[in-house]
């Protein structure tokens, strides 16, 4: 038998023990992730969990106080330099010149950025189009809305597109349309080849987008996984049934507690049951126990607690 060898998944990046302390605060106190290359990787966190510093160590923008991070493999201290060309940043507010218009920040920046001014404009147009800012882009940017300094914004940091590409809450303040393009947005440059770090406030932001979620509380990573490992983590899904005949929901619930190991609660007025549910491959049991004891079922469904059920649980109990 001949053996191959596994290649190892490349990661984008990987900390250890990172630390940033302000003064007495450890606003990042011992983090540790691995963000695999070309994938979606989302940071939830209440306000002030350390998210934001997490990212500005990780973009060479502040110097960790202790432990490493590494940036496809290079030290984001030691080697500053290259780290900051494999990078795009997206902060949380506008950081574009007021004076000049939305395409000219972004020729600007594309230039800078070491596109030549054909190049720059090509692109600068192209973005503005993609995010319905065409008309909007020619006036300073001053007199643009938020939510259109917003994007403007967010364009300027995709002009040239990265290996790895920072967005910290980068829907804040866009309405639903908008976001829904940014999301697209997103999941194109994951399948062009780059990598997303994305931080968000909306849960259904990171339940559509993200490949693995982290949630970080008082400067710690307390839990990690896919969406539905986090759901699956936090306990029980719930079963809701509903049987044809009322008179037989005593029997009915008796099968369910006796089968679930669980108490469920009883609704004689719409004939239902509902029961937590830890291990749904009891399922197929329950519905030929209930058929043999001649129970007819009229709706059946389990439900797995929502992003937002399981974000507000972790950070409770963290």
């Amino acid at each position: 038998m001949v053996e191959t060898e596994t290649k190892p998944i490349e990661l984008a990046i990987e900390t250890y023990n990172l630390i940033k302390k302000f003064g007495e605060n450890r606003a990042v106190d011992g983090v540790n992730l691995k963000v695999r290359s070309g994938s979606i990787y989302c940071v939830l966190g209440p306000n002030g969990s350390g998210k934001t510093t997490t990212i500005k160590m990780l973009a060479t923008i502040l110097r960790p106080d202790g432990g490493w991070a590494r940036i496809f493999g290079f030290d984001v201290v030691k080697d500053a330099h290259i780290v900051r060309q494999l990078i795009s940043v997206t902060g949380q507010y506008a950081s574009l010149d007021e004076s000049l218009s939305g395409l000219e920040n972004l020729i600007l920046i594309g230039q800078l950025l070491g596109l030549n001014r054909k190049e720059a404009r090509r692109r600068a147009n192209e973005l503005l189009e993609e995010f319905d800012l065409i008309e909007a882009a020619k006036r300073p940017l001053k007199k643009l809305s938020g939510g259109m300094k917003r994007r403007v914004d967010i364009a300027a940091s995709l002009i040239v597109q990265k290996p790895l590409i920072f967005l910290d809450e980068p829907t804040t303040g866009l309405d639903p349309r908008t976001r829904n393009q940014m999301w697209d947005i997103i999941r194109r440059l994951v399948k062009t080849g780059s990598t997303v770090l994305l931080t968000t406030q909306y849960l259904q932001e990171a339940e559509e987008l993200a490949d693995q979620i982290a949630v970080i509380n008082h400067g710690k990573v307390v839990a990690e996984g896919t969406v539905d490992e986090l759901k699956k983590s936090i306990g029980n899904s719930t079963l809701q049934l509903k049987i044809k005949n009322a008179t037989q929901l005593e029997i009915a619930q008796k099968i369910i507690d006796n089968l679930l190991k669980t108490h469920s609660t009883v609704s004689l007025e719409t004939g239902s049951i509902v029961a937590p549910m830890s291990d749904t491959e009891l399922l197929a049991d329950l519905i030929i126990a209930l058929r043999e004891s001649k129970i007819h079922i009229a709706e059946l469904n389990v439900k797995q607690p929502t992003l937002d059920e399981v974000f507000l649980a972790i950070i409770d109990h963290n």
